[in-house]
């Protein structure tokens, strides 16, 4: 026989999804996984399709698709399995993360290296693999996966065992930003040298290394305007004064921003989206910000802004080195891309190809950013012994000559 008081605990455990009790993989998932970070996620996912459904009818009559709502219902199917391989990826222990990020490392370069016969060229550079009517990029996969790998070997190199950490690392970041620069794609070579610099930095080695890298990562940025026309010609129009310039997206963009005002023109009644082609992808910001305003769009960054500092306040109580360093890494990489897209919408920086995580129109983008964000949650879990209180500079310790034999 039971007492009131126990079946009013009962009762109340039978309310939630799941039981603290609950020993299931998803259970205990549930309980380990950050809410507010897998919140903030989906809500981006769930806004991604939101504003896609406003975009599509004008992308789709620009593009003479009979279908108005085409973008939108692939969006939509693009959500779903970006959030099936968010949870799926979240579930892991940071060994499975180490090798998912293996096994997708090494099929999105041997991906790259097939755009060579089997890429798709778009806008002068050659970024896709065409697949039954879809087009895949396989460098939106790769960054994560280089993130934790470089991660792992820096975390290896730190335990002073005789593996070369650093040189392959630094190995594995060379292939990728190689590949890039063939197809070519400086947008991303930045962004990804921007997240390995960061890991790089938190892996603890002195900052004599850091200023280094970051000399050599500047150096390799300009020479990119004197290799890559399309470089030189984006720069040249950013800084240009010459009114013609007005007819570049960029442009388009900022008047849409302008013309949204504080509260926005309407669901649906943007006008701009009519004229800019890219407006449903790389400048769907601009295109939220027409219809909705001034605050949705603080909301948007509020969302991103929340999205990364959290991660990174978390990561960086984790107690071991791999873990903290590609969590880190990750949310780096989602906030950088983030900060990228919005500013080149609000030209403050040359134009860049590069898609708002989780907002923009694709496939690729969108599946590869679930991978991402499922990556770092699965990192960010709580685990025995994983946010132990400890001297995270003593354990960093400091690398040396020889972790680059």
């Amino acid at each position: 026989m039971t007492t009131a008081a126990e079946d009013l605990v009962e009762t109340r455990t039978q309310t939630h999804a799941f039981s603290r009790a609950d020993r299931t993989r998803v259970g205990e998932w549930w309980w380990t996984v950050d809410h507010w970070l897998l919140g903030a996620t989906l809500a981006l996912i769930g806004l991604g399709v939101l504003l896609c459904f406003g975009a599509s009818p004008a992308a789709a009559a620009r593009l003479k698709i009979g279908f108005p709502f085409h973008f939108a219902v692939r969006q939509s199917i693009y959500a779903v399995g970006s959030i099936v391989v968010l949870l799926a990826v979240s579930m892991l222990p940071p060994k499975g993360v180490r090798r998912t990020a293996f096994f997708v490392y090494i099929v999105a370069i041997a991906a790259m290296l097939a755009l060579f016969v089997l890429g798709h060229e778009a806008k002068g550079a050659t970024r896709w693999v065409e697949i039954a009517g879809f087009t895949l990029q396989p460098s939106e996969f790769m960054k994560p996966a280089l993130i934790v790998l470089v991660s792992w070997m820096f975390s290896e190199g730190q335990k002073g065992e005789g593996v070369p950490g650093v040189s392959i690392a630094f190995g594995l970041y060379i292939i990728a930003v190689a590949l890039l620069l063939v197809e070519p794609d400086v947008g991303q070579t930045v962004l990804i040298t921007i997240a390995f610099g960061a890991a790089f930095w938190m892996a603890g080695v002195p900052m004599s290394w850091v200023m280094a890298l970051g000399g050599v990562a500047v150096a390799g940025l300009g020479s990119t305007y004197f290799l890559f026309q399309h470089v030189a010609s984006r720069v040249d129009r950013f800084f240009s004064h010459d009114k013609t310039a007005d007819l570049q997206q960029v442009h388009r963009a900022g008047a849409a921003i302008a013309a949204g005002g504080l509260f926005g023109r309407g669901p649906g009644e943007g006008i701009m989206k009519r004229d800019v082609p890219d407006m449903h992808t790389d400048f769907i910001y601009s295109a939220s910000a027409e219809e909705y305003g001034l605050w949705f769009s603080l909301i948007l960054i509020a969302l991103f802004m929340f999205l990364t500092l959290r991660g990174l306040f978390r990561a960086m109580r984790l107690s071991d080195p791999f873990e903290q360093v590609a969590a880190a890494g990750l949310f780096v990489l989602v906030g950088m891309q983030a900060f990228i897209n919005v500013a080149v919408n609000l030209n403050l920086m040359p134009t860049k190809g590069m898609t708002l995580p989780f907002i923009s129109y694709g496939g690729s983008s969108m599946l590869a950013m679930g991978l991402t964000m499922g990556m770092a949650l699965a990192l960010t879990r709580r685990r025995p012994g994983a946010y132990a209180q400890k001297d995270r500079l003593a354990r960093a310790g400091n690398f040396g000559a020889g972790d680059f034999a």
